[in-house]
């Protein structure tokens, strides 16, 4: 398998490519720094699978990285890897043919479940900005952690502290501080109201 990174960001390349490594012994990885690098790489290995793309570069923007390879090389599987949570940016990229969006503060092991999951043809959107919320109510969709959004669907469907707790693999106490923490950000006093005001929002289908 070969993919291409396209990163500006040395430091940042040298830990991502580390971590790809962990996909598959045979994984061959390229980088590039810019839009023209990318588009010799891509040029030059007629081979690559995948890019890995950052939205920020210093000459072109991933998004011309992105539509360059769905003119020339629709083949390839693009997913990009960005810190922006912006859902516009997310929407902009699947539009364009991207098949996954990740942010860059996604785990390692979750960065690696996506990638997987792409590589069986499917799409990987995070579930904090797949959800259906409106736009005025994204600041405090984007507030929570990803362990607490985990946590709010259970809580819906009435799971106690102790069976999130057995579910996640965490301490009850953990659990505990996360419940705390989401009745803040919803400005609720229970469970029963934090349900609600989920719902509401759109946070759940």
């Amino acid at each position: 398998m070969k993919i291409l990174v396209v990163d500006d960001h040395a430091l940042f390349c040298e830990g991502l490519c580390y971590v790809l490594e962990k996909l598959d012994n045979n994984v061959s990885i390229l980088e590039a720094n810019n839009f023209n690098d990318a588009v010799t790489q891509l040029n030059t290995n007629i081979d690559i699978d995948m890019v890995l793309l950052d939205l920020n570069m210093p000459d072109k923007d991933g998004f011309s990285v992105l539509d360059f390879c769905r003119e020339h090389y629709p083949l390839i599987s693009i997913v990009v890897l960005s810190a922006s949570k912006k859902r516009s940016d997310m929407n902009r990229a699947l539009e364009a043919g991207a098949m996954g969006f990740i942010p860059k503060d996604t785990t390692s092991n979750v960065m690696l479940g996506a990638i997987r999951l792409i590589m069986t043809g499917d799409i990987y959107v995070p579930q904090s900005m797949a959800m259906n919320v409106p736009d005025e109510d994204e600041e405090l969709a984007n507030s929570f952690t990803p362990r607490q959004l985990e946590i709010i669907p259970m809580m819906i469907k009435g799971f106690s502290n102790k069976k999130i707790a057995l579910e996640m693999g965490i301490s009850e106490a953990t659990i505990k501080m996360h419940v705390t923490a989401i009745f803040k950000r919803l400005e609720v006093n229970n469970r029963t109201e934090a349900a609600l005001a989920a719902r509401t929002l759109g946070f759940i289908e």
